[in-house]
């Protein structure tokens, strides 16, 4: 009751705060349009406005195109968060995991198994599962270039102008897969002053990290930008029987761009980009003594050592003959072409094509033993047009568009597992190989509208609608070897289609010039598609689209020009969630075990509400104190599973059939981050700046599967098993705090940096992420979050 009552108090209290912040001058809302439309639509006068001396929680006036049009980041009827290079120095991010906390009910943490996958979850609403064939329910966009994976979004921060973070369902702008909301990077664009800036880090691990970037004009309208990294680090995982280490660094990133204006009116951007990694493998903790699948129910017990020790002072050992390597090169190419037809109008173009191979080898269960040794080889290539027409006059402003994505995924997998089928610890198991071969065709297409009308002096009225029309076309096939002979093979193919209309509307109202209040109501929607972990027909099932129908409202302010204050509640109602769970099938004829299943379903319902508190206040000159907070309330209104006979058990009461009591993942209650950073001069030697910032994560299930299932001592049960109420402990990560500090020297012009970086200060151990395959072998792993680092970083701009 606490909390709940915390939370009333934060709504109740900024409210007050508004209803007394009425300063004098208003603000008629053609006026507020106008301030929009005059910013201009050009990506360098965007670059521009974002000025690197400022910083996003100061500068009130930063510049967004969350609704496709320059607008200012505190005039945005919706809940969006931006951040510069400036900001992202103070919040000690290199990459955009570096988020976590400065953005309410935003969980992002690195991607299970991967070096390079993000899991982000957005009030409640994510997808954690990096395999090749699911959608992710946050879209990440670079230079709006949508990126279909999750694999290749962990990106290192690489000449960013910003990256703005939109809460919630962005089905009318942004199309499908943005079910929990968006991450949109924005890069550095050249223009026609030069700019030069390089920076070199030593740090924790032998870190090194360099960065270089150089852009201006070469010749009359054509301007080039060039940036370059390479960054490593050793593994934070030890491997002492095998002499390796693991969950290390080794990227190296080239992006190119030209912009041309050969007439006035008309701009021609053109980018390439290359990332490739080559790293150890990523490994995690297992939670269980593995079992063996010889005996029915009652296998041998493979034990693999220092269960339920927390964080990197474990130490691992991992299967001696799987490659430790994982290989990722990422590429492509795009094109925008912006085209003013008049001062109102506005023709843009976005070209893009995208290229991602990957080679992981992954030790799911984390052990000596061959159980859960895969290896993953992906070819995925995409092609994005979009057309948009802008227009924007006194009173209306808005955007039409066309979206075209044409994605082609091959997977070849490699899953070995001879110690499942070990009959004793004395007898050398068969050797046993399952290989899978895959290939996903996906066709989107979209049309959309949206558009601001002012309806009187300071109110504004907002709303659009898209159409998406998309099919998949899906074939995968699955060989099992044992014993160096063939055992049998399993086809699964699939081809559907699914259409869908997302609406938006908000209003907006400015009493003030400082103060907006806004609500809005959005639908998003996550497509459909086949089950890509499917080796058996009880597993080769297709999922329906999941959506999203979200109401919201808010209040953002500024008082008296240092203080930033904004409040947002919201209510979500979540259908048709796609959940995937493990459990047990038929009687295998050979291992005389029951089958593991790995299944997506449309499991039901969730009802997800809270409240999220942004605030930055600058009380003297060169002190900046700021805060976010986030709450969230998520519970399972119906989650259908006829393993749980009783799921009224331990919470309210359920129908037979149901696990809605179960705690959905990655849906914390709190999410609360607090700063502090005091600049000041010292003589003429310049600037010295001493910052850092706590954050907080309450607990938090790091699984979908997170309560026992209990199978049968004989194989005349039901196979499937009976569930439980009973929590798996090691799947949630009990609430906890880090820590982060800096200190920064800069010379008076900013030209020269020198800074000292201390990330997880107080060495906190804590679980990000979690595998649970207990189906397969009593397989649970755990992922840990990265371990007390020092990084010391010089910096030259010119």
């Amino acid at each position: 009751m606490r909390k709940i009552d915390l939370a009333r108090a934060i709504l109740l209290g900024s409210s007050a705060a508004f209803i007394f912040a009425v300063p004098a001058s208003a603000q008629t809302a053609a006026e507020t349009n106008q301030q929009a439309n005059d910013q201009p639509a050009s990506a360098e006068a965007t670059t521009a406005a974002n000025d690197e001396g400022k910083d996003t929680a100061t500068d009130e006036n930063i510049t967004v195109t969350a609704r496709r049009t320059s607008e200012r980041l505190q005039d945005v009827p919706a809940a969006v968060s931006a951040f510069n290079e400036r900001t992202l120095d103070r919040l000690q991010a290199v990459d955009p995991t570096g988020l976590q906390g400065a953005v309410p009910n935003l969980n992002i943490v690195q991607g299970r198994g991967s070096s390079n996958a993000m899991n982000i979850y957005i009030r409640g609403v994510g997808q954690p599962d990096a395999l090749q064939t699911f959608d992710p329910a946050v879209g990440v966009y670079v230079d709006d270039v949508y990126l279909s994976r999750i694999r290749g979004t962990q990106l290192d921060l690489l000449d960013i102008d910003r990256i703005e973070v939109l809460r919630g369902p962005q089905g009318t702008l942004y199309g499908k897969n943005t079910i929990g909301g968006a991450l949109k990077v924005v890069t550095h664009r050249p223009g026609d002053d030069f700019r030069a800036s390089g920076s070199i880090a030593i740090g924790s691990y032998n870190q090194f990290e360099a960065k270089g970037v150089v852009s201006g004009p070469i010749a009359a309208g054509i301007s080039l930008g060039l940036a370059l990294l390479t960054s490593k680090h050793d593994g934070y995982v030890k491997d002492e029987l095998n002499d390796r280490e693991y969950n290390d660094k080794d990227t190296k990133a080239l992006r190119g761009d030209i912009a041309i204006t050969p007439i006035e009116n008309l701009r021609i951007d053109i980018s390439g980009d290359y990332t490739w990694e080559d790293t150890a493998m990523t490994v995690g903790q297992p939670l269980n003594d593995l079992t063996t699948a010889y005996t029915p129910f009652f296998g041998t017990i493979l034990p693999v050592g220092n269960l339920y020790e927390d964080g990197y002072h474990f130490t691992a050992q991992i299967s001696p003959n799987l490659p430790n390597s994982l290989e990722l090169r990422h590429r492509g190419l795009s094109g925008t072409v912006a085209y003013d037809v008049s001062d109102q109008l506005t023709l843009k173009s976005i070209t893009a094509l995208r290229k991602m191979d990957t080679a992981d080898n992954i030790d799911i269960d984390a052990s000596i033993w061959n159980t859960g040794d895969v290896f993953v080889g992906v070819d995925q290539k995409q092609f994005s047009q979009e057309f948009q027409a802008l227009y924007k006059s006194e009173r209306l402003s808005g955007v039409a568009g066309l979206y075209y994505l044409n994605e082609r995924i091959k997977s070849h997998q490699e899953a070995y597992g001879s110690d499942y089928l070990r009959f004793s610890p004395l007898v050398a198991p068969p050797a046993f190989l399952r290989t899978i071969d895959d290939d996903l065709s996906t066709k989107s297409y979209a049309a959309f509208v949206n558009g601001t009308y002012a309806v009187m002096p300071n109110v504004n009225l907002s709303a659009g609608i898209r159409f998406t029309h998309e099919s998949k076309d899906y074939d995968r096939s699955t060989t099992r070897y044992i014993g160096g002979a063939f055992y049998d093979i399993f086809p699964f193919s699939g081809k559907d289609h699914w259409n869908d209309w997302s609406p938006m509307a908000s209003i907006d109202y400015h009493p003030t010039e400082d103060v907006m209040v806004y609500a809005k109501v959005s639908k998003g929607f996550k497509s459909g598609g086949f089950n890509g972990r499917a080796n058996s027909v009880q597993e080769s099932t297709e999922y329906d689209p999941e959506t999203v129908s979200s109401y919201e409202a808010g209040v953002k302010t500024r008082w008296f020009d240092q203080l930033t204050l904004n409040l947002t509640i919201f209510h979500n109602d979540y259908k048709d969630f796609q959940a995937r769970v493990g459990g047990c099938g038929e009687i295998d004829p050979i291992t005389l075990s029951c089958t593991p299943l790995l299944s997506v379903l449309n499991a039901g319902k969730l009802r997800i509400q809270g409240a999220e508190l942004e605030a930055a206040w600058t009380p003297v000159r060169g002190l900046l104190l700021d805060s976010q907070v986030g709450y969230l309330d998520a519970e399972y209104k119906e989650f259908d599973d006829t393993r749980f006979p009783d799921g009224s058990v331990g919470g309210p009461p359920f129908p037979n059939g149901s696990r809605a009591f179960q705690t959905p993942a990655f849906s914390p209650k709190w999410t609360i981050r607090g700063g502090a950073q005091y600049s000041f001069e010292i003589g003429n030697a310049g600037n010295l700046t001493i910052g850092g910032q706590a954050r907080y994560k309450s607990r938090t299930a790091l699984a979908v599967d997170n309560t026992y299932i209990l199978y049968p001592p004989t194989p005349g049960g039901s196979t499937n098993g009976t569930g439980t109420d009973v929590e798996v402990p090691g799947l949630f990560q009990k609430g906890y705090w880090l820590a982060d500090a800096r200190i920064v020297w800069e010379d008076l012009g900013k030209h020269l940096a020198l800074g000292l970086y201390a990330n997880n200060l107080f060495d906190k151990e804590y679980r990000t992420d979690a595998q649970e395959f207990s189906s397969v072998g009593s397989i649970r792993t755990v992922y840990y979050g990265a371990p007390r680092t020092f990084t010391l970083r010089f910096t030259a701009r010119y």
